[in-house]
């Protein structure tokens, strides 16, 4: 599942984690994207040294043996660096979790001033898309009607749906990343997915352009979304 960030990438998680027959992995790239960009987030020597620094590596475990039927991969497209090899995702079903650039922008400018267009992983995601294929959801579609648009992406991906996906316990997981105690607080307070707020989104005018710049990447996948 290819996502950007500020999305519903961690409770997409956190629903199909919740499937008996799932097993989950998050963020596997982030240690190597890292490594390679040298960017200074928080964390960052726990994560470094909690996951493989080469790509290479992690795409053999990502396409290797599973314990479950389902290997749900969380991943943020902006992590695929343009130096990584892509004939891995061959052996893999792609899937896109999409949300509106300005959303996107207005939530990305409040804990990181000044993202590049491919901070917000849309480029990436369409070169997947274009590439592989597969099922988009919209992040605003699933908060909107999850069990429907849930349900339509099981199907899209062969594995029927689960009611289990709709709910969870809250609460940490073993299954999240070394960097959960900064990013996932509200994801840990939750017990399902969270209303749709309709709210416009307040976009600051330095960064409108950027919102622009996205919007044929996101108007491309949306075109196909469930």
């Amino acid at each position: 599942m290819w996502s950007g960030p500020r999305n519903i990438s961690t409770a997409m998680m956190r629903s199909f984690g919740s499937r008996a027959d799932t097993v989950v992995v998050d963020e596997p790239f982030y240690a190597h994207y890292l490594a390679v960009t040298g960017l200074d987030h928080p964390g960052r020597d726990a994560v470094l040294a909690s996951q493989p620094n080469r790509w290479q590596d992690v795409a053999a475990s990502l396409t290797g043996p599973v314990s479950g039927d389902v290997f749900y991969q969380k991943h943020m497209a902006h992590h695929l660096l343009p130096e990584m090899g892509r004939s891995w995702l061959g052996s893999l079903t792609q899937a896109y979790l999409i949300r509106d650039p300005a959303h996107v922008v207005a939530s990305y400018a409040r804990v990181r001033g000044e993202p590049t267009l491919e901070d917000l992983g849309y480029p990436q995601q369409v070169e997947i898309f274009r590439a592989y294929g597969g099922p988009v959801v919209d992040a605003a579609d699933v908060l909107r009607d999850p069990a429907g648009v849930l349900g339509r992406l099981c199907a899209a991906l062969g594995i029927g749906f689960d009611p289990a996906m709709l709910h969870w316990a809250a609460g940490p997981r073993a299954t999240d990343g070394v960097w959960a105690p900064h990013w996932y607080a509200t994801v840990e307070a939750s017990t399902g997915f969270a209303p749709y707020n309709p709210a416009p989104p307040v976009v600051p005018a330095r960064l409108r352009p950027l919102v622009e710049a996205a919007q044929p990447y996101y108007d491309e996948l949306a075109a196909h979304r469930l």
